[in-house]
This record gives structure tokens, sequence and C-alpha cells, in this order.
């Protein structure tokens, strides 16, 4: 899952803000404009985090073309900040599933396509509650 970040231009006496438009108060800040984007990162996987532990939904991430639409950001840079949500769970566990074939080709692909590994994607299609395959 790859969210979208806003990150409004720092110099010599300001640090680079970061906004998550899809995460509503999820906000960073970095002295230099890797170490925003870094921060945005932490801040993501903690909010997502918070989220899940209180049994919340996971807004989808938005594309950044729409958001640029948005007056408020209008003259900021923007990234994507990937975030793996099966990595985000309290503690792994390895399960032994069977599906056909056919199934697991199309999941691999979407995997591959979000940029993320086959139980990231499983995980965040569960959690998001929502067909993505």
């Amino acid at each position: 899952m790859n969210y979208p970040i806003a990150i409004e231009t720092g110099d010599d006496t300001h640090a680079y803000g970061v906004v998550v438009p899809d995460l509503p108060g999820c906000f960073s800040a970095g002295d230099t404009l890797d170490e925003a984007i870094a921060n945005a990162h932490e801040a993501i996987e903690l909010w997502l985090e918070t989220v899940m532990d209180d049994g919340g939904t996971i807004p989808a991430p938005s594309s950044v073309a729409e958001l640029q639409t948005h007056p408020e950001y209008a003259g900021w840079i923007w990234a994507v900040a990937p975030v793996d949500l099966a990595k985000l769970s309290d503690r792994a566990e390895r399960i032994n599933i069977t599906l056909p074939a056919r199934v697991l080709r199309r999941i691999d692909a979407a995997a591959r396509a979000a940029g993320e590994s086959r139980s990231g994607y499983i995980a965040r299609c569960a959690v998001m509650g929502k067909r993505q395959a």
C-alpha cells in the first residue's frame, strides 16, 4: 500500500513539513527532504497501528494526481510512502492454505502491481475489507 505524502518545502530556519492527506491528523517533519520522507513513513505506520489496535478501518490511499488538485497543497512536493500492513501486525503467524493455481497467479500479479508481498497484499485486502484482486 502506497500513501501519498504532501511535503511543504523547508529552508535554513524551517523544517520540511509533511502531511498525509488520506490519514487525518497524520503529519511529520524533517530538517532535510530525505529525513521528512523517512519520518513520514514512521508516522504513517504508527497511525495505522493505532487504527488497527482500535479496530478501525484503514483508509485506502488516494492517487497523487487527485490530491494535487486540492488548492491547500498548491506548490507542495509529492512523494509516496510504501507500507506493508502485514509487517504492522504484532505477531506474524505462518499458515498453510490451498488455492487454485489460477487464483494464486491473480493474487501474485495484483501484489506485484501494488508493490507488495503476497502476504502483505492479502493482509491489506482483509484489513481494508475490500475485494482488491
